[in-house]
């Protein structure tokens, strides 16, 4: 087993730490680089993609010939890892949820048309992308085979109605991955298809507030009315959906992990400093052993969340679909990521509440993690499912 990174990739995670260090912190520092959603401002962000792409650091993710830096899934771990040390980071980057899970996708599965049409703005940064899939109940959620949006075929063409909710960045997305139903098949009842916002039919309705600060274009509500969409733009084969869900939402899940590794490392070193200097009962915070266990107890889950997250990848690069490693990863970064950022503000006190930090933002942006992409009790479900078809080969090594 190899836990060094090959020198390219090491290269890589170096200057994308640099960069976050030197021109990303600052901006996070000013309240005025803030939106009215509590991200960077649309206007700030595409000057700082400018300097990402002539740094050489532009869509990591992506092969060389569309304008990335062909990173495998293991390079991918270590580099949104560092970029994930800033809140503004991955989406500088253009590493960011969904339009990343969207252009891993389409590089894997989309033909080459659907590549040229659909893929190449997204990496080159010129538009935005949703994943349209979840539904209101009693409609598809971690269960897609609950899909009620249906697809009727007409000749070259597919007319979809139904409703979608919670379609992170349908504010501002271009470009749609959907979900329809297209037979009642258990397996194969699924196609995935390609919508551009302005076709008509497809209506992006309400903003849906939440608790925590929102990606780019928010989180939204879809009405699909008689939305007419050419055969030629249905992504992989009729009854494939499922296949592409499964897909995108693989790698999607542990580029998760991989960010939020990130932001619960910056917890911590946000805390450090301050637990060293603060005084209480004769000596520093950092001296007492309660805090020492509250530091530790947070490093440790923040390592053994990597080592998941690096497993899982290498599983990844070697073509597995890695569906337990990445169960197992997420389930314990997204909870990992709320307890180092709670154990911060609990070393801060009312700093640590207050907005003199990151810590408050980050706080509200956690709770979403053990949601997103498969709530734990879902891949705990997996985990469980995988232990009684495998046996003592669950903890086989490859």
């Amino acid at each position: 087993m190899e836990f060094a990174l090959p020198p390219a990739v090491a290269d890589m995670e170096r200057r994308i730490a640099g960069f976050v260090e030197s021109e990303i912190l600052p901006l996070e520092a000013d309240p005025a680089s803030f939106d009215e959603h509590e991200n960077i401002r649309l206007d700030l962000l595409e000057e700082l993609r400018a300097k990402v792409k002539q740094a050489g650091l532009w869509a990591p993710q992506m092969p060389a010939a569309r304008g990335g830096q062909g990173l495998s899934v293991v390079g991918m771990a270590a580099c949104y890892e560092a970029m994930g040390r800033s809140i503004f980071g991955p989406v500088a980057f253009n590493c960011a949820a969904p339009d990343d899970g969207t252009m891993i996708l389409l590089e894997k599965v989309a033909s080459e048309e659907q590549k040229h049409c659909w893929l190449q703005p997204m990496v080159d940064g010129a538009i935005r992308s949703a994943f349209a899939m979840t539904e209101p109940a009693p409609g598809a959620g971690s269960d897609p085979t609950l899909m009620r949006t249906r697809a009727e075929r007409q000749g070259d063409r597919w007319r979809v109605n139904g409703e979608k909710w919670f379609i992170t960045g349908a504010g501002i997305a271009e470009h749609f991955v959907l979900i329809a139903r297209t037979s009642d098949d258990a397996r194969k009842g699924l196609t995935a298809f390609l919508v551009h916002r302005d076709q008509p039919g497809l209506e992006v309705g309400r903003r849906i507030p939440i608790m925590g600060p929102e990606e780019h274009g928010g989180h939204c509500e879809l009405v699909l009315r008689d939305l007419e969409i050419p055969d030629a733009n249905r992504l992989m084969g009729v009854g494939d959906g499922l296949k592409v869900t499964q897909i995108r939402l693989g790698t999607a899940r542990l580029t998760h992990c991989m960010r939020w590794l990130g932001m619960a490392k910056r917890a911590l070193e946000i805390a450090a400093p301050y637990v060293a200097e603060r005084q209480s009962f004769g000596q520093s915070l950092a001296e007492h052993e309660g805090v020492q266990w509250l530091l530790g107890e947070a490093a440790m889950a923040i390592e053994v969340g990597r080592l998941l997250t690096m497993k899982a990848a290498a599983k990844l690069d070697s073509g597995d679909f890695a569906r337990k490693e990445v169960s197992m990863a997420k389930i314990q970064v997204s909870e990992t990521l709320h307890k180092a950022i709670d154990t911060a503000i609990q070393l801060l006190g009312a700093r640590g509440y207050s907005q003199d930090t990151p810590l408050e933002w980050m706080y509200r942006y956690a709770r979403q993690a053990r949601l997103v992409d498969g709530a734990s009790e879902v891949h705990k479900m997996v985990l469980a499912r995988a232990l009684l078809d495998e046996g003592r080969d669950f903890w086989a090594w490859p």
